[in-house]
């Protein structure tokens, strides 16, 4: 069953993360349509209810109830209700490490003008597979940045809802 458990929970994990388009009766913001194809055949659909933000080994991962019916390809049919964390990472982005902006700048020594125009100056850092040097600046630029705090600042906004 471990193989059908892991499965379940790629597909909430794409789906979770993937665009939705939002009709006329929208779902609530913690029930997440779940649909795709389970490796070996069949599909199964569903929802995932978010019930909390946590972490565990120090990453983020959103916890809920994963229900629904499983298909398999011969036209068996199983309900599925299960408890899955699933993990909340970026896969790949920018971040922003120095923007600096000089206005016009003169300078006159002895009788030599210098006139500098308006610079600006931004840098940014790619993180992602491969990219050693924006990985490690994207990882000092969010130093401060908590999974516990962020999980805790999640939950409150999930309460709300």
């Amino acid at each position: 069953m471990k193989p059908l458990a892991l499965a379940l929970a790629l597909a909430a994990a794409v789906t979770l993360f993937a665009p939705r388009t939002v009709a006329a009766a929208a779902p609530s913001l913690s029930q997440i349509p779940v649909a795709g194809t389970v490796v070996g055949g069949g599909t199964f659909t569903g929802t995932f209810n978010l019930t909390r933000f946590a972490t565990q080994n120090g990453a983020l991962v959103a916890v809920g109830t994963l229900s629904g019916t499983l298909t398999t390809a011969a036209g068996q049919i199983t309900s599925i209700v299960q408890t899955i964390s699933i993990p909340v990472t970026a896969a790949t982005g920018t971040c922003e490490i120095l923007h600096l902006e000089l206005g016009p700048l003169s300078l006159t020594l002895l009788g030599l003008n210098v006139d500098l125009s308006r610079i600006v100056l931004d840098i940014t850092a790619d993180a992602g597979p491969g990219n050693l040097l924006g990985n490690l600046l994207c990882s000092v630029a969010n130093l401060l940045n908590d999974p516990t705090g962020l999980a805790r600042l999640l939950n409150q906004i999930l309460a709300l809802l």
